[in-house]
Order: structure tokens, then sequence, then C-alpha cells
């Protein structure tokens, strides 16, 4: 199959004050365009893998040829990474239900939470995302590198779960708007979550 760019739900200014227009539009039409172009390009060659779906390409990833392996790891990743965060940004909805029940039992509060995730957040060092994953029945907070993705796996990714929130910790995600002030930008993150997809997320691995 060819992958496409997905389609976004809201306009590139629905964010604003907190991720601006002009981000929004070079992130999602230039940089997840140009991950989705490089991966079609990668795999036009590879006729056994077209029916997988990107994200069973990288759960197979040492399954792909060696000389593939590392652009198709970092371009499909990008690709998956992108589809989950444009759909996790929405202003003005709240956490409630089994989702928020499950943060409070995992971090104590939603407070302890958020500073697990902005100290998450700032540490990584260059480009790289941070992620709550789902594990069984514990929620936990981790890093992955560029465009790696808990779906890959422990040995791949360094993590293991099921994303349920991500957010890009890639310089091109916020330096129009925030420069180096990264924490700026991870800390506008909790304005324009969309809880209600996160919940849903949420609940298909429950």
């Amino acid at each position: 199959m060819k992958f496409i760019l997905p389609p976004l739900n809201y306009t590139y200014n629905a964010l604003e004050p907190f991720f601006d227009a002009k981000t929004m539009e070079i992130h999602y039409t230039k940089h997840h365009q140009t991950y989705i172009d490089n991966a079609n390009a990668a795999l036009s060659d590879l006729p056994e893998f077209s029916n997988f779906t990107a994200i069973e390409l990288i759960k197979k990833l040492n399954d792909l040829p060696k000389n593939k392996r590392t652009i198709l790891r970092n371009n499909i990743g990008g690709h998956i990474n992108h589809s989950f965060f444009w759909k996790y940004l929405k202003k003005n909805t709240i956490l409630q239900g089994p989702l928020k029940d499950a943060i409070e039992s995992n971090f104590k509060d939603i407070s302890y939470f958020k500073d697990c995730f902005e100290k998450t957040a700032i540490s990584r060092f260059g480009s790289g995302w941070v992620w709550l994953i789902k594990q069984k029945n514990t929620l936990s907070i981790v890093s992955t590198a560029n465009q790696d993705n808990p779906l890959m796996g422990l040995e791949i990714s360094g993590t293991h779960g099921y994303p349920i929130l991500g957010l890009d910790v890639w310089e091109h995600a916020y330096y129009l708007k925030y420069q180096n002030r990264r924490i700026d930008y991870i800390k506008a993150f909790w304005n324009v979550i969309n809880w209600n997809e996160v919940s849903n997320q949420f609940e298909r691995y429950v």
C-alpha cells in the first residue's frame, strides 16, 4: 500500500495561541509529507511488504532487508508518530473517566503526572518523542529517540508498550514560536490535548 497524509480535522490556526498556524502548516505539509514520500520510495521495490500496514512494518523491522531498515525505521516511524500526534490535538477538552482514574492511580495525582511528563520531555537530548504508554495494567512515561515508537519493541526503541499520548520534541515542532524554550512548548501542550481521543486510545488497550 502507499502511505498518504492523513486528513486533519481542524485548520492550521485552530490551536492558536498555543501552537501557531505557520508551524502547524509546515510540520504537517512538509515534515510529515517527507516521511511519507521517503517511506513509499523505500518500499517501491519491496512488493512482498506491500500489503503491510505501517504499524505492522515497524513491528517487523528485523524482517526487512538490512539496506532498508534504517530508512524505513526513521520514515515509517515518523509517519506513525505524526499520525498519532495530529489526533491527540484539540483545544478545550477535559481529562475525565477511566483514563483520569488510571493516571491518578499510576502517578498519585494529575499534577505529579504532568511534572513527570515535562521532566522527561525536557531531558530528551536532541530530537525525539515523549510518550504515555500502557503496559498491561500500568501507565508509564517514556522517551524515544528520533522517530522511534514504543511499538517497535525494546530491542529497537529501548522501550515497549502501547502509545496512549505522545509529544513531538523535535525542534521543527516548536522553534518558530518558542525558539530554544522547549519547556514553554511542553507546557503549552496541556492546553491542546484531545483528551477524548487519548481516552479512546487508552480504552482500546484496556
